[in-house]
């Protein structure tokens, strides 16, 4: 006699999936400060620059640039949204599942 047995459970490395997606969403929603953060400093660096503020913080170097504060921003915006996506991203079959 041979007995055959079906086990339906959850796929291989979806509780890993899970997690990662989850890190991702949690990581996404702290480089969103971050981003602000890093346009502020563009926006004081050029109105430094317009003599409207103060001295701008940092005066030599790399940083002390206001277009690398603004790319700066907008690659930290581009990865935290490119991180949310993935986070709220669910697997094919469930979309299947969902769409029915």
């Amino acid at each position: 006699m041979k007995v055959r047995l079906r086990l339906r459970g959850v796929p291989r490395f979806a509780h890993l999936r899970r997690r990662l997606r989850r890190a991702a969403l949690g990581l996404a929603a702290l480089m969103i400060p971050a981003s602000l953060a890093a346009y502020a400093l563009g926006f004081w660096r050029i109105a430094a620059d317009l003599n409207l503020t103060g001295q701008f913080a940092i005066s030599q170097g790399l940083f002390s640039h206001w277009q690398v504060w603004i790319a700066l921003g907008a690659a930290i915006q581009g990865a935290a949204l490119s991180l949310s996506r993935y986070g709220r991203r669910s697997d094919l079959g469930e979309d299947v599942a969902a769409s029915s």
